[in-house]
């Protein structure tokens, strides 16, 4: 008899991950300098981020069950935001927890959380830090992330209340970060198919509080929001969302190959953006290089949004001798004599 329905999911999607990471791996050059060519590199370390939720401990059993089977080593990292009392001891169950599942090593990282961009974007920005430093100190190939298909959902709806386009609708990518550190296996799984698979596994999870607090927007989302729409517009809401989310990452990949091919042709000898040739470019592509623009100049991308574009491009498309326009990270935009001129200060 073959494991439960929710399991046998959880595993194939795991599985496909890692033979996807290690053929990229056989793949690289050889880590060792002047290394035989036939050599077989060492095994790649794949390490699993755990918050001791359902999603993330279905995600933890799952590598732990299929990296031997490829020779892949194991490990995992939670990271303790210190925002509740007692989270030091949550981060202790956790590593135990990974650890029993026979994971190596295991790693608990306590972190301290900023103000910049809210709650929810500071823990965001603090626990991918401490991920990223994990994974450099440990040398691993990736770090799997236990993001569902109901968490690709809600970061479609937020992206759509932003008015940020069509990047920000396009949701999380599978695979992301530095040298495609971060994987998301489980983006075409719901959320009830990872809790119902802890379940049957006997797997002790942990629902974290703020998950539920009204405070946060995202929880409002997914508490509030979603049983809304579903209820106005019937089941498949979220399937939806996360199909929009596929069609739009392809349609901005696309329109930022295009920029990236078209920015080449808009600068003159000096490097300086044309604005006679960039009011020649079709406007998502026009947007999209001057958003390049700002971010080569120092404007953090994170706090650089759409309406800060819009008014870059009403220097190009609007023009009646407006002055600079300030944007984040102390850059300022301006047109002088026919030229687009982005810099810091």
């Amino acid at each position: 008899m073959g494991p439960h329905p929710a399991v046998a999911a959880i595993r194939l999607a795991v599985r496909r991950v890692l033979h996807d990471l290690l053929t990229e791996h056989h793949r690289a050059p050889a880590a060792v300098p002047h290394a035989s060519p036939h050599e077989r590199p060492s095994p790649p370390l794949v390490l699993v981020a755990c918050s001791g939720g359902a999603d993330s401990m279905a995600l933890a059993s799952a590598l732990a069950f299929e990296s031997p089977k490829l020779g892949i080593r194991a490990g995992g990292v939670t990271v303790d935001h210190g925002l509740q009392a007692g989270s030091d001891l949550r981060a202790a169950e956790v590593v135990q927890r990974l650890r029993e599942l026979g994971l190596d090593p295991v790693d608990s990282v306590a972190v301290t959380v900023g103000r910049t961009g809210g709650p929810e974007a500071a823990a965001r920005d603090a626990r991918y830090a401490a991920l990223d430093t994990a994974a450099e100190r440990h040398g691993a190939a990736a770090v799997l992330l236990g993001h569902t298909r109901d968490d690709q959902a809600e970061t479609v709806l937020l992206g759509l209340a932003r008015g940020s386009g069509i990047r920000s609708l396009s949701g999380m990518a599978a695979v992301s970060g530095a040298g495609g550190r971060y994987r998301r296996p489980f983006l075409e799984l719901d959320r009830q198919t990872a809790r119902k698979a802890c379940m049957v596994q006997s797997l002790p999870v942990w629902d974290d509080p703020h998950n539920a607090d009204p405070a946060y927007t995202r929880s409002r989302l997914r508490h509030e929001g979603l049983p809304a729409l579903e209820k106005a517009l019937g089941k498949g809401v979220v399937e939806a969302l996360a199909r929009t989310a596929r069609l739009s990452r392809d349609d901005a990949d696309a329109l930022d190959s295009w920029a990236g091919q078209a920015e080449a042709t808009v600068r003159d000898d000096a490097g300086l953006l044309e604005c006679a040739k960039l009011y020649a470019l079709p406007p998502a592509v026009r947007r999209r290089v001057l958003r390049r623009a700002a971010i080569e100049a120092g404007a953090p991308a994170g706090s650089l949004f759409a309406r800060h574009i819009e008014e870059i491009d009403r220097l190009i498309t609007g023009w009646r001798g407006q002055g600079a326009i300030n944007l984040p990270g102390k850059v300022v935009a301006r047109r002088q004599g026919g030229r687009l001129v982005i810099r810091q200060g």
